[in-house]
């Protein structure tokens, strides 16, 4: 059986998560997609460039561009992000996490990263594990950095209590 594309619309609450035939986007820019019609293992599609950029809240370069897409993926076991940091630029926050364990995958420039008091050299397609309970802050070379940012486990709703965080916990 071809598959089946389905046009996305907010979950309502009748619709179980994993029922066949439940839609599993969040919003008009993502899809769910299942195999067969009566598949009970239906799953989300979103492109991650279309999710609001919430870069400026982190008032750095006003192109800083961060985009979170756990929410719109309903990941349940972990959390991923896209990142795109201006040529030459420091992202202004470093931070740590009690318990998550972060990778950090560059797709695209290259850049430094500082991981507690060790600054590595990174570039496309290196990845770095982070274990919880150390710091880290990255920067862009000269071309820019992006990178996707995948966590485990998730957070949920207590994102904010896993997280400290502190301006320009980099300084030269």
């Amino acid at each position: 059986m071809e598959p089946r594309v389905v046009e996305a619309r907010p979950v309502r609450d009748d619709m179980a998560r994993g029922a066949p035939g439940a839609l599993c986007g969040l919003g008009a820019i993502t899809s769910a997609v299942d195999l067969r019609e009566d598949s009970a293992m239906p799953y989300t599609l979103t492109n991650i460039k279309q999710l609001e950029d919430i870069g400026r809240l982190f008032n750095g370069a006003p192109d800083l561009e961060f985009r979170a897409a756990t929410d719109a993926l309903e990941l349940e076991a972990s959390g991923l992000a896209y990142q795109r940091v201006p040529p030459n630029y420091r992202f202004p926050y470093g931070h740590t996490h009690r318990t998550q364990e972060e990778v950090y995958v560059v797709v695209a420039g290259s850049g430094r990263m500082k991981v507690d008091d060790e600054v590595i050299e990174v570039k496309e397609w290196d990845a770095v594990r982070v274990p919880p309970g150390t710091w880290r802050g990255y920067e862009a070379g000269p071309e820019g950095l992006e990178i996707l940012v995948i966590g485990a486990p998730s957070l949920g709703e207590g994102r904010r209590e896993d997280v400290d965080g502190q301006r320009d916990w980099w300084a030269d």
